[in-house]
């Protein structure tokens, strides 16, 4: 796998923060057991109980350290399924176990089979199936319940997430345009966990923003945490990159990238990590325009944002994305000294997720036409 930053900038050293691995759960293994059947009675013909099934219900407010702290041993067994007897021909069944899951959760076997995700408040989801009960065709005996470990896999789910590298201001946006309290300071890393934010209208419509941490240069290949915080930009409606007008610099021992090359960076980033990500729609703002010479910076780079695919051709071409990432718009902002940008950036984010909202309405009518004239070409009209 090709790594960019030593081959556009040189050999870059690996960040290690330990904070950045603390305060955040987003993933947690599970061991699950379906209930055996109860065994069959023979001699009347007696089936026994099925056994209880493990299920996953779907909760809002709920988090996976909520999980992990309400069963710290991480098994869930369920019941079986009772026996036959002469009083009792057809057992009763065992009692399923159910418990409760964050919104947002993917569960996946070790063997890596998707058991299925938990989207919606009240979603549930069977994790193990209860074992047959007992009866003339498997020889009166109960069978057991499926076993095995799942992962739970945590990605969050909002309309809008916040991408860039450290120290972009993504923060002070979230700050500005939402109720939500994150830390800021001026030094990289101070979102160490996702915070959610929502933004709220005159009209009452609410818009969910995720702030993610700031990325690294290799966080693809899982450096700072990469993966951990790549895969929650895959469940938001819109991407919102956020980049600094004086570029970036992770700290003495590094090299500064300007601006320009940390919006190549971070779109090479997101494609080594899932090029579908490059589809998703997105928009860019350019921030902290309230600095010295960030007009006439902007004023510079203005064209080569708006044909980015031209600026990133002066590169070799393995060192470039591959894809293209298309921005609805790109907004110069200061969200710490203006808030009239701050708001401005609200509205516009209010009309693009509606835009993209229309589009996939317009989607999903078209799949259902195609889907009813696929139908009358295999079965015809029905005459009346």
């Amino acid at each position: 796998m090709v790594h960019i930053s030593s081959k556009i900038f040189g050999k870059i050293k690996q960040a290690t923060r330990k904070y950045l691995r603390q305060g955040f759960r987003d993933n947690l293994r599970i061991y699950v057991q379906g209930g055996p059947g109860g065994n069959g009675y023979p001699k009347f013909g007696g089936v026994g109980g099925k056994g209880g099934d493990v299920i996953g219900i779907a909760k809002e407010n709920l988090t996976l350290e909520d999980v992990y702290k309400s069963n710290r041993s991480k098994r869930y067994i369920a019941k079986g399924g009772r026996h036959s007897t002469h009083n009792f021909i057809l057992g009763p069944p065992g009692e399923d176990l159910k418990f409760e899951l964050p919104v947002g959760v993917t569960l996946v076997t070790d063997a890596g089979k998707n058991l299925g995700d938990l989207n919606n408040p009240d979603d549930q989801l069977v994790l193990a199936k209860g074992g047959t009960g007992g009866h003339s065709k498997n020889g009166y005996l109960g069978t057991k319940g499926q076993a095995y470990p799942v992962t739970l896999d945590l990605k969050l789910i909002a309309d809008i997430g916040l991408v860039g590298f450290p120290n972009a201001g993504k923060s002070t946006i979230l700050k500005g345009i939402s109720h939500a309290k994150p830390k800021i300071a001026n030094y990289p890393f101070t979102t160490v966990k996702p915070n959610i934010g929502i933004l709220l209208y005159d009209d009452n419509r609410q818009i969910s923003m995720a702030d993610l941490p700031g990325l690294i240069e290799g966080a693809h290949a899982n450096k700072g945490m990469g993966h951990k915080f790549l895969k929650h930009v895959e469940r938001t409606k819109l991407m919102l990159m956020v980049a600094d007008i004086n570029g970036f610099q992770l700290g003495p021992q590094y090299p500064h990238r300007s601006c320009l090359e940390n919006i190549m960076l971070l779109i090479k980033e997101l494609e080594m990590y899932n090029k579908d990500l490059l589809s998703k729609p997105a928009m860019l703002v350019i921030n902290k325009m309230d600095t010295d010479g960030a007009l006439a910076k902007f004023n510079e780079i203005e064209s080569q944002l708006k044909n980015l695919g031209g600026y990133f051709s002066n590169y070799p071409e393995e060192q470039r994305p591959e894809g293209k990432l298309k921005f609805y718009e790109i907004i110069p902002i200061s969200a710490k000294e203006n808030p009239e940008s701050v708001k401005l950036l609200k509205e516009r984010l209010r009309k693009i997720i509606d835009v993209i909202a229309d589009e996939k309405e317009k989607e999903s009518q078209t799949d259902v036409l195609e889907e009813v004239k696929s139908s009358l070409k295999e079965r015809g009209p029905v005459l009346i």
